[in-house]
């Protein structure tokens, strides 16, 4: 008997089956052999939120939360956030390697070249309402873009899907700028080629009357990095829904607007400004105690701590602190910053949070960041989107690569009633 398989007895019917193990997992359609008739369905797992469940085989990103590690394509965040930039990091995440000094030259003259939309998307976004939330701005716009590229739908030629990846990658923060604009009510600002990337994204977001917009190193930096971070994050909820509507053969534009939509939500990419909320609630630093207390008696939730995967401190925190240190040197220390560091220190003192493993993840600081940066709140789950685009992008490649992939279609175990018989209306009680 091999040691990489799974005994199973079947108490029901007294069977026994071997299961194979590979990579530690087995396949969950080799229980469907466990059935108590011949014409029945077989067994199926249950798994809600797939908690414990591998959908795919990936080499992009990979997360030890127990040991608190994340890499990309094998290199730990720490050097990528320290030695990297955020293109750089992007060639990585869709290729595989780290690129020469050639290949990253034509990769980020490519991007670079793209950045600019077409004058109709300036008149889409010109259709929503004056207070419209830039993500919702920002979803429509990226799945407008299909509309414009229909040759997107080929995407099983490496060429267009190569030109396609360079154009998301380059027009996302364009769309997302324009989204502010358009909401406070100021004339778009054209992205500048001369910038680098971080750089031309504050440009068009903040250029005024200047005839050059000069982005300050420090602030370019921070922004660079902080994209780094969120740039991929193995099978999270976004991911997932890009590679679900991606198995089904869609552009990528659409895919893209999935995912993003995705993010929209507050428990993903909201998270950072529930944080900003919760610190303002807060107050000052002596309503810290109260506030726990609170927490600890199930009253309230504390944002930016605690993570579905990482059971330590998230790497991307370590990080993301001392980048706020380098900002707020710059900047002048937010008030909400003092209050958020007292929080953390008295939260990780508190044995309720420690034996809980409730320690602060990505979202924690990021927002105070963004505040600090002069960035709007409602722009927090945009930004996140231009990070995460090349992430998604490098796994919905992966996933049309895969052979063993097919259009997504989960089980179901259906909880309703039985076969009825029509009733006619006359006769219903």
């Amino acid at each position: 008997m091999s040691k990489d398989t799974l005994s199973i007895t079947d108490n029901r019917t007294g069977k026994q089956y071997e299961v194979a193990i590979q990579d530690g997992s087995l396949r969950a359609a080799d229980l469907r052999q466990l059935k108590v008739r011949e014409d029945d369905a077989g067994l199926v797992s249950y798994d809600p939120a797939f908690i414990n469940t591998a959908s795919c085989r990936s080499a992009i990103s990979y997360i030890d939360g127990e040991k608190g590690i994340l890499r990309y394509r094998g290199y730990p965040i720490e050097q990528l956030a320290e030695k990297s930039t955020y293109l750089e990091t992007a060639y990585l995440l869709l290729h595989g390697e780290l690129p020469t000094a050639a290949q990253l030259d034509v990769w980020v003259r490519e991007i670079t070249h793209h950045t600019f939309i077409h004058e109709n998307i300036k008149k889409f976004i010109d259709g929503f309402h004056h207070d419209a939330h830039p993500m919702g701005v920002f979803v429509s716009t990226v799945a407008a873009l299909s509309t414009f590229y229909p040759e997107a739908k080929n995407i099983h030629d490496e060429e267009s899907r190569r030109i396609q990846i360079i154009r998301l990658i380059a027009k996302t923060p364009t769309l997302a700028a324009f989204a502010h604009r358009h909401s406070v009510g100021m004339p778009y600002a054209y992205p500048d080629n001369d910038l680098s990337y971080p750089g031309n994204f504050l440009n068009m977001m903040f250029l005024t009357t200047e005839v050059k917009y000069v982005p300050n190193p420090t602030l370019q930096r921070a922004l660079d990095v902080l994209f780094i971070l969120h740039a991929d994050h193995e099978q999270n909820c976004s991911t997932s829904v890009m590679r679900v509507v991606g198995s089904s053969h869609a552009d990528p534009y659409s895919c893209t607007a999935a995912a993003a939509a995705a993010l929209y939500g507050p428990l993903h990419g909201g998270a950072n400004e529930e944080v900003l909320r919760m610190l303002r609630a807060i107050g000052s630093k002596d309503k810290i105690p109260a506030y726990v207390e609170r927490v600890k008696r199930g009253d309230l939730r504390l944002m930016g701590f605690g993570h579905r995967i990482y059971k330590s401190y998230d790497p991307r925190a370590r990080i993301i602190k001392r980048i706020a240190d380098q900002v707020f040197e710059l900047t002048g220390k937010n008030p909400l910053v003092d209050i958020a560091i007292e929080l953390e220190r008295i939260a990780l003192q508190d044995d309720y949070f420690v034996s809980r493993k409730l320690y602060p993840n990505v979202d924690f600081y990021s927002g105070i960041i963004y505040e600090a940066m002069h960035i709007p709140v409602d722009m927090f789950p945009v930004l996140f989107a231009i990070g995460r685009t090349p992430g998604w992008l490098a796994q919905w490649q992966e996933m049309l690569l895969d052979k063993e992939q097919r259009i997504a279609r989960p089980k179901q175990i259906y909880t309703g009633s039985g076969e009825r018989e029509y009733v006619p209306m006359a006769k219903r009680k």
